[in-house]
């Protein structure tokens, strides 16, 4: 516990300033974490016999991302050609005698969509107008919600959420997570309008933390089973404490795109 907290103040004291600075640092540090999971996600299924091109797919993560975050324009084009690359690539492992190049292909692209391109909205929650604030409060919903069901979970969890995946995971830690998301969304309404640029009703910003709390621990679950197919306790051992790349971003992943959706679709 103790080397998960050092570690969450010192990822907040780096990555706190990149967030409000914004365009290329916090890119680098956003692309870094996307690039490092999309890594351990190969390393993952490379455990169970499924093969991927590890150039073809980081580099097509790193383009997807680039074009999302610098040339939107792009962005469909580059993603819908790394997808018929990927085929292209394993179609050849096939004739070379590869028998399950089908399944090969099937991870591969779900790595370039999952954390290329889902995983960038992250950084386009940060390029909407005043996206510094806005993903301030997305973040702050997912941190809390994650400390809140880990907290009362710990210490007074007893029915468990999901035995299977995540058997630490309890029904008390989970609401806790969704109360303490939208006490903490609550807030950042009040406080970021009183106090800043935005303009957010104070229930509109516990509606808000009430979609992440609710939705995002779904991104930890995902990663579980990937994990659990795999045989692996950790992603990887990047981040000490919360061990890997994957492991650290996996809710982040859904509060961006749910964050995105929510307030460019409703609060703008």
């Amino acid at each position: 516990m103790i080397k998960r907290t050092i570690t969450s103040l010192v990822m907040f004291a780096v990555g706190f300033p990149l967030l409000l600075i914004g365009g290329i640092p916090y890119f680098l540090f956003i692309g870094f974490l996307i690039i490092s999971a999309s890594k351990e996600y190969l390393e993952m299924m490379k455990a169970v016999d499924v093969l991927s091109s590890r150039v073809i797919v980081l580099s097509s993560v790193l383009l997807v991302i680039l074009t999302r975050s610098f040339a939107p324009q792009w962005a469909d084009t580059v993603f819908t050609l790394s997808i018929l690359v990927l085929m292209a690539y394993h179609l050849y492992q096939y004739e070379l005698g590869r028998e399950k190049s089908a399944l090969d292909f099937s991870v591969s692209v779900s790595n370039v969509v999952y954390l290329g391109w889902v995983g960038s909205y992250l950084i386009t929650l940060r390029n909407l107008p005043n996206g510094g604030w806005w993903l301030m409060v997305v973040l702050m919903c997912v941190w809390l919600n994650d400390t809140g069901a880990y907290m009362i979970g710990s210490a007074y969890g007893k029915h468990k959420m999901s035995p299977r995946l995540s058997p630490k995971k309890s029904w008390e830690g989970f609401y806790a997570g969704v109360f303490s998301s939208m006490l903490v969304g609550g807030y950042l309404a009040f406080a970021f309008t009183k106090w800043g640029p935005l303009q957010l009703e104070i229930w509109q910003g516990a509606l808000l933390g009430l979609a992440i709390g609710v939705l995002t621990p779904l991104g930890d679950l995902g990663v579980s089973m990937i994990k659990r197919m795999a045989g692996f306790k950790d992603s990887g051992g990047l981040i000490p404490g919360h061990g890997g790349a994957f492991d650290r971003i996996d809710s982040w992943i859904w509060g961006g795109v749910l964050g995105f959706m929510i307030i460019s679709g409703f609060l703008l």
